[in-house]
């Protein structure tokens, strides 16, 4: 779903441009030449061909902008050059507001592409050659151009509507950043360094493209999101849904695929940008409107929301902290009959008992190449391991220790304490480990409810739900599991004997996007306490 590069632009700026060695009188080799795409890297042999494509592909017709701003020659260099500028940069260019590109300086004369050959086929008119097609002709082919145009200015005037809508959206965001920081002028704002650096941290590593890969290539979690939008279509068509922590844009398109009327896509880190071109790049530019900022900071174009959907799940489900940013949404936009998508999320833990795992994993430490390295095992079971489990790992079955019916749940109710039962399956020499997943429902409407023993594998959907787990007993997700190693050996336990106890979840004192995990638990001989950092 990544944007392909973009080649680089000419980086010689001191070029003369009126020399008589430019670029203006130089006669391409026809058989040769290859016509970069102005929107993506397909390649052409002649700039025709690269147009129609665009008309195509991108919903741009160049002969019609041409001919609405009324450009000579050198306004369709600047056209394409600013074009070619702006996608570079992972903008959306403005075509509706020439005076960005027309003006008195020569920055867009200047080839953003050296030896473009798009600039090669113009003529003196700023026309290219004509390649004809099967049909065309007559009033038929005037009917064609008229209808052309009519699209390309709706769609400019939906551009228009849409990049205004941003402006005063950022505007006001900058607005109210702005009072925050008069108002924290004599250390009052100092208390929040904290969390300003961990978001800091926390927005830059989805900064780029390897982590939206991952996601993106986790068939489980990307295809529930899209079987629900798309299976539930009726749900939103000519709906307003916004998309908290949008990435890439997939989720805000798929909304808007479904019928959508508008979709507020919103996201903190610098991958808005690339989001920003692949809703341009799909056409959907009428009814996406990106905006870049904290939930919590922007001002959206609008009052109220009829969907929320997001895809905020971290480690352990509360990694990340980014479900506190949901709810602070819901609670200021979401319609009261409004839908969140998803619907509920359970935490689930289980006993793990695996000798195999202890070997490859810690035990391996005792004896490395001849060597003991033991000093490397110090706090290796003090953090949550991040690894996909087999369900053979498990020495008893999963149970939910936490609901999150995310129409209702609070933020406060993000700092938990919860009892568990646990009934060992077979005889075992020691609890290794706990483990830790989700699951994660998708429901039609706030009065589906899902029940509190219903596991997302085998979970009865009906009414159009759809589930997923991130457990040892479904298809590996990038979340996978949690495993808590335990300090202490508790001896043998046997079949049927119960690991009763209680789980807090807390966010770190030093970040507050990450967890704390603190375990208490007792069996028929053993009583013992642990906590574990995801970080």
């Amino acid at each position: 779903m990544s944007k392909p590069p973009i080649p680089p632009s000419n980086s010689d700026s001191d070029s003369d441009f009126s020399s008589e060695e430019g670029w203006e009188d130089t006669e391409p080799d026809q058989e040769s030449l290859s016509i970069l795409c102005l929107f993506c890297t397909a390649i052409f042999p002649t700039a025709e061909l690269v147009f129609k494509h665009c008309t195509v592909e991108h919903g741009f017709d160049y002969k019609s902008v041409k001919k609405q701003l009324g450009l000579d020659f050198y306004g369709c260099i600047k056209l394409i050059n600013y074009i070619r500028s702006e996608v570079a940069e992972s903008r959306i260019p403005e075509f509706g507001n020439p005076k960005v590109f027309l003006g008195d300086d020569e920055k867009y004369l200047r080839p953003v592409l050296e030896d473009d050959g798009l600039l090669f086929e113009l003529d003196e008119e700023g026309e290219v050659g004509e390649v004809g097609e099967v049909g065309d002709g007559g009033e038929e082919g005037e009917s064609g151009d008229k209808r052309r145009i009519r699209e390309l200015e709706e769609r400019l005037r939906r551009l228009e509507l849409a990049q205004d809508e941003y402006r005063e959206a950022v505007n006001r965001s900058l607005e109210a950043r702005l009072e925050e920081v008069d108002g924290d002028v004599g250390g009052k704002g100092k208390g929040k360094e904290g969390a300003g650096d961990d978001d800091s941290h926390y927005f830059e590593s989805y900064s780029g493209n390897d982590i939206h890969e991952i996601m993106l290539k986790d068939t489980v979690r990307t295809d529930a999101y899209r079987d629900f939008i798309y299976e539930n279509k009726h749900l939103f068509k000519d709906k307003v849904v916004l998309d908290v922590g949008c990435g890439t844009g997939v989720l805000s398109m798929f909304c808007a695929k479904a019928g959508a009327k508008k979709v507020i896509a919103v996201d903190n880190s610098a991958i808005i940008n690339k989001a920003m071109a692949n809703v341009f790049e799909n056409g959907l530019d009428g009814v996406i409107t990106c905006i870049r900022g904290k939930i919590e900071d922007v001002t959206l174009p609008i009052k109220q929301v009829d969907i929320i959907v997001s895809e905020w799940m971290g480690y352990v489900l509360l990694y990340e902290a980014m479900l506190d940013s949901v709810l602070f949404a819901r609670d200021k936009y979401l319609a009261s009959d409004g839908l969140m998508v998803p619907s509920e999320c359970k935490i689930l833990i289980a006993a793990m008992h695996d000798s195999e795992y202890m070997n490859d994993n810690v035990n391996f430490w005792n004896h490395v190449y001849g060597f003991s390295m033991t000093a490397m095992k110090e706090k290796i079971r003090e953090d949550v391991t991040i690894t996909g489990l087999n369900p053979s790992s498990l020495a008893s079955e999963p149970v939910a220790f936490c609901h999150l019916p995310l129409h209702t749940i609070k933020t406060s109710d993000l700092t938990f304490t919860k009892p568990f039962q646990l009934s060992v399956g077979q005889n075992i020499e020691s609890l290794d480990a706990f483990v830790i997943y989700f699951d994660t429902f998708f429901t039609t409407s706030r009065n589906q409810l899902v029940p509190k023993n219903a596991r997302a594998e085998s979970w009865n959907h009906g009414e159009g739900g759809v589930a997923f787990t991130t457990g040892p007993f479904g298809k590996l997700t990038h979340w996978k599991q949690g495993v808590l190693l335990v300090e202490k050996k508790n001896g043998l336990l046997k079949e049927g004997e119960v690991i009763e106890g209680e789980v807090t979840y807390r966010k770190r004192s030093g970040n507050s996007r990450e967890v704390e995990v603190d375990i208490e638990w007792k069996t028929e001989s053993n009583k013992d306490k642990q906590m574990w950092y995801m970080r």
